[in-house]
């Protein structure tokens, strides 16, 4: 499949600069709970801080951190800037920890590349949303464990830039002073994604009451409760150990948001577990819409926002 797409809206974006006030004395650095404007220099040291609200629209918290250092680099650069046959604002290194809404832990997503503004065409191949930075993704945790792809952001009608501020601001007062809006943008190659699990007579779908797989025979009904056996779908609470198989005395939680759609429309998720014993295998209950039209339906699964290959079944 190709890579997934995220987008990740984050607010209270500030940039705090270790600018000529906060050089001059160290002392003040996260003292002043006032808004202090950054005094920019060339090679400043900048430490962004934003809060994660939505993650492909759908609610979600968390934090980006980003850490850069400042070159200024152009083929024509002011004073004091670096000369380069690229422009560049400078190296980011940025780290995205993603919750979801009720503060559990899906996974972090590593980034780094050079730090550019929208006059820079963004790298071949990029999403055209795109419209700035040029970063890859070297890795990740949780959810995202190995991944990899590529990273930008993208320019909306609710996008406001950073925040620029000295070192010498309070970062415990960032929401209180605000910031700004940035959306990023993904291109990510999980090292594993959701997959349906295939049987010789069809992918793993079941009805609920009685464990039979879902057939031209015995087709799903709209409405009706199914079980889908998959693997691919991530961390579970509590955790096991890798290579470990889910306990059988209790059930393993999927850690991170699990949706399913049926021909595109969302289905009810009733549960998804590790399956007991199993070592990679989970089971997801949904409700089929009541609305699903009768014939063949596409049903795929998601999971941390990564969706799966596409199965069908039948409804009558």
């Amino acid at each position: 499949m190709p890579p997934a797409t995220l987008e990740i809206d984050s607010e209270n974006l500030v940039e705090y600069f270790y600018d000529v006030t906060a050089a001059s004395d160290p002392t003040k650095i996260g003292t002043n709970p006032n808004i202090s404007p950054a005094v920019t220099r060339s090679f400043d040291r900048i430490v962004g801080l934003a809060d994660i609200v939505a993650v492909n629209g759908k609610p979600a918290k968390g934090l980006v951190f980003t850490w850069e250092a400042g070159i200024g680099a152009s083929p024509t650069p002011q004073p004091g800037g670096a000369i380069a046959d690229v422009t560049a604002l400078g190296m980011r290194y940025i780290t995205f920890q993603i919750l979801q809404p009720d503060s559990t832990p899906v996974g972090t997503i590593m980034t780094v590349g050079l730090s550019v503004n929208n006059s820079v065409p963004t790298p071949p191949g990029a999403p055209l949303a795109q419209t700035s930075q040029n970063m890859a993704i070297v890795g990740g945790t949780g959810a995202f464990l190995g991944a990899r792809g590529q990273q930008g952001q993208e320019r909306t009608a609710e996008t406001v830039t950073a925040r620029q501020a000295s070192m010498i601001e309070d970062p415990a007062k960032r929401r209180v002073n605000g910031g700004g809006k940035i959306r990023y943008i993904f291109q990510l190659d999980p090292m594993s994604r959701p997959k349906v699990i295939d049987t010789p007579n069809g992918p793993a779908v079941a009805h609920s009451n009685d464990f039979s797989l879902v057939s031209v025979a015995k087709p799903a009904a709209p409405g009706e409760i199914l079980s889908l056996f998959a693997t691919g779908l991530g961390p579970t609470r509590p955790g096991v150990d890798p290579g470990q198989p889910f306990p059988a005395n209790s059930l393993a939680v999927v850690n991170s948001p699990v949706e399913m759609t049926v021909n595109g429309t969302s289905a009810v998720v009733l549960g998804a577990v590790g399956y007991p014993g199993s070592t990679a295998g989970y089971q997801v209950n949904f409700r089929v819409p009541p609305d699903t039209a009768k014939g063949t339906a596409t049903i795929q699964v998601s999971a941390a926002w990564i969706p799966g290959a596409p199965v069908n079944i039948i409804v009558q």
